[in-house]
């Protein structure tokens, strides 16, 4: 049986650098507890337009679709501003989506204890954060048709159509509530059917699936703009957040300053089974690029590496090892170790990106013992 496949794909920015951290990570797994992957890498986003001059390149789309899993890193740059949307370096991030069909984007919000001072809000309201919100990724009004700015009346008008049919929702609502099952059996769906049409159908389809399959588990409705308050007024009565994709954009990244830094979030894209069963999946920090820190050593990798350890429990059916890392990287921060975006008032040990990773490999290593 050959070896499960990743493809990583850099990036740009500090996406070189904080990938450099994860490939030590899965060193160690290969050579401590016999996971073996067949890695491979391609270019995407600025890096495969300096190249290539697409933001995607075909072949790299070809072997997107074919690995069981890609792990990418961060794309973009103001080096990029001007160029035509078409090729703007985030095109080739929505072509992966998109052609891939990874209608289901995870984006969990958790706080580690140790940082729970660092978060804007009150440590009572964040300590023990643990949310995931499920935020549909392939359609709504980031791809919905007309789309574009044109001419009319003498005066240009932007639009952005906001289209979703049922199964569109009803397969990342069925995603959210097999998830919600695994946790606290709790889960919020996110709309605005007092005002949108798309928001109507969306609450019909979501509670007709949970009445009838998923009866189990506790559904309730939130108006999109209640949700943000209540994200800041007390996030901890949520437990799986399920939303069309503008809402889920906005959403998951209020949820991910409640744990004090983007340098700190991972992601999964999840779409339909392969032949081999797994998930077609793609894991990404939430994070940007960061050029403006490129090349120095300060950029924090633990979210790239959480993303890994998403792709560990998702896409490689390996949750014990996931859980291993995550603890590994808890008892690294517990330490009081630092990258530059964690050090805010209660100090803290500062180190670089490297020297981060080279934390949480020693950790791993202590796990053994």
């Amino acid at each position: 049986m050959s070896n499960p496949s990743i493809l990583i794909l850099p990036g740009d920015g500090i996406g070189p650098e904080v990938m450099d951290e994860v490939r030590k990570i899965i060193g160690w797994f290969d050579e401590n507890r016999g996971l073996k992957f067949d890695l491979s890498e391609g270019l995407v986003g600025g890096a495969a337009y300096d190249k290539y001059g697409t933001p995607l390149h075909d072949d790299t789309m070809v072997e997107a679709q074919q690995v069981d899993a890609v792990l990418l890193g961060a794309v973009g740059g103001p080096k990029y501003d001007d160029l035509d949307f078409s090729v703007k370096p985030e095109r080739g991030l929505l072509r992966l989506r998109k052609e891939m069909d990874l209608f289901a984007n995870l984006r969990p919000a958790q706080c580690f204890d140790a940082l729970a001072d660092f978060s804007s809000l009150k440590k009572d309201i964040v300590a023990g954060l643990d949310i995931m919100i499920v935020r549909e990724l392939t359609s709504g009004s980031y791809f919905g048709e007309p789309r574009g700015i044109f001419e009319e009346d003498g005066e240009r008008v932007g639009i952005n159509t906001q289209r979703y049919t049922e199964s569109e929702i009803d397969r990342v609502a069925r995603s959210a509530f097999e998830l919600a099952r695994k946790r606290d059996s709790r889960l919020c769906s996110v709309e605005k059917a007092n005002v949108m049409e798309s928001g109507i159908l969306w609450r019909e389809v979501v509670t007709k699936i949970g009445a009838e399959d998923y009866p189990d588990v506790e559904l309730s409705h939130m108006y999109a703009d209640n949700c943000a308050m209540q994200l800041v007024r007390a996030p901890k009565q949520f437990d799986v957040i399920v939303t069309d994709n503008l809402f889920g954009d906005i959403l998951s990244d209020c949820a991910a300053m409640l744990t004090g830094s983007l340098g700190m979030l991972p992601s999964a894209s999840l779409g339909v089974p392969m032949a081999n069963g797994r998930p077609k999946a793609m894991y990404e920090p939430v994070h940007g690029s960061a050029p403006d820190i490129a090349g120095q050593g300060k950029a924090n990798p633990i979210a790239c590496i959480l993303s890994f350890a998403m792709a560990l429990r998702y896409s490689f059916d390996q949750g014990a090892e996931a859980t291993r890392l995550e603890t590994a990287i808890e008892t690294v921060l517990a330490s009081g170790a630092r990258t530059g975006d964690l050090l805010g008032p209660e100090g803290g040990t500062p180190i670089s990106t490297g020297e981060m990773g080279d934390a949480i490999v020693r950790a791993l290593g202590e796990s053994l013992r």
